[in-house]
Order: structure tokens, then C-alpha cells, then sequence
């Protein structure tokens, strides 16, 4: 059988686990890869994944230090939709608090500070 590995950087905003009663991972990158099988005796080149894995900081005080894990595909991509769900609220209020210092610094002295009387 023909064999091939996709390879893949996947980014968390937030820390995550993989499945409700796993591990939480820190925020980061981390290294995909999918290996997956050429299946026979179709007239056109379709791949069956047989595993999945991921590169998991087996440390947050040493981020150097990594192990391989073969995870579930389903939790890997519900754990990504569920930081990106979270992710917009959270820019959404680093923007908001923003917009309300940056109107903080313009209060009601500087407003007439250029005024000539």
C-alpha cells in the first residue's frame, strides 16, 4: 500500500484540552501530522487516514521539550472551533477596552487645550 504524512501547524489563541476530562495544553503551535493510506481498486487516488498525531509541550516551563501523541482527528477540530469561537469575543474586548483609554486620554481638559482665549 502507498503511505503518505501531511504535515500541519495548527495555532491556539487560548489553552485547550483535547476531550472534556483531558490534559489542558497551553496556548501555542503545535505540530500536526496525518499519516493516511492510498486505498486500492478506486478509479481515482482517494487516502484513508490511519493516524493522527501531535507534538504536545510535555512542559510549559520547558517549551523545548515535546512528545509525540496519537490523538482523535474529532477532538482536534473541535478543540480548534472552540478557540476560534472564543477567540473573536476576546479581540473584540482588547479593542473595546482600547477605543475606551484612548477616549480616556482625550477627556474634557484636553479638548479645549488647543483653544485659543
Amino acid at each position: 500500500m502507498t503511505m503518505r504524512t501531511r504535515k500541519r501547524t495548527v495555532t491556539f489563541t487560548r489553552p485547550f484540552r483535547l476531550g472534556e476530562p483531558g490534559e489542558e495544553f497551553p496556548a501555542g503551535d503545535y505540530s500536526i501530522e496525518t499519516d493516511e493510506e492510498l486505498v486500492d481498486g478506486v478509479s481515482f487516488p482517494v487516502y484513508r487516514r490511519t493516524a493522527t498525531m501531535m507534538q504536545l509541550i510535555a512542559d510549559p516551563l520547558r517549551p523545548g521539550i515535546t512528545e509525540t501523541a496519537v490523538i482523535d482527528p474529532r477532538q482536534l477540530e473541535a478543540a480548534l472551533e472552540a478557540d476560534a469561537t472564543q477567540a473573536p469575543k476576546a479581540e473584540q474586548e482588547t479593542a473595546s477596552a482600547l477605543v475606551d483609554a484612548s477616549q480616556d486620554v482625550g477627556g474634557p481638559a484636553a479638548k479645549g487645550a488647543g483653544a485659543v482665549r
